[in-house]
């Protein structure tokens, strides 16, 4: 017998009267995390409203652009100082990237259910993910004065109001 071999002592919970809720969820390989989709949708949405391209935002956090591609589509998750990252260059909170999460998504159970036709229906209805909503952000933002600014934002407002009443 050899008394050198010592065997670690089994750690009991610091908080023992504190219940957990355990997640059983495993990762089915080819389907993405819904959660990760909408991350990715995320970055996606920012980067685009910011004008950069993958390979801009790439060099900026040290990744190619490939890899910008795949955290976009959620097929890679993205990490958290990754994340940290990603928010300081595209200059959000963290929050930014689940923040509008479904209530689908946040109350999921733990069995991942991909990105199915119908996600993709309602991503494709999402008004702030059309390249139109995109060009009007950039361009409106390409207006130096930020008192013309305000007066278009008046006028579309008011152009939506009177949509709404006729």
């Amino acid at each position: 017998m050899n008394s050198d071999i010592v065997k670690p002592k089994r750690r009991r919970s610091r908080f023992p009267s504190i219940p957990v809720r355990k997640i059983t969820r495993r990762r089915v390989p080819g389907i993405a995390d819904p959660v990760d989709i909408h991350v990715g949708g995320r970055v996606r949405l920012r980067r685009t409203l910011m004008g950069l391209s993958q390979e801009k935002l790439g060099d900026a956090v040290g990744l190619t652009f490939q890899q910008i591609q795949k955290y976009e589509r959620g097929a890679n998750r993205i990490g958290a100082s990754r994340m940290f990252d990603l928010s300081t260059v595209l200059d959000v909170p963290v929050s930014f990237f689940f923040d509008d999460m479904s209530e689908e998504i946040k109350k999921r159970d733990a069995e991942p259910t991909g990105f199915h036709e119908q996600e993709q229906v309602e991503l494709e209805k999402d008004p702030l993910t059309r390249r139109e909503t995109l060009e009007l952000v950039r361009a409106y933002y390409r207006i130096d004065g930020p008192s013309v600014r305000k007066r278009i934002f008046e006028l579309v407002k008011s152009l939506a109001r009177a949509e709404e009443e006729s």
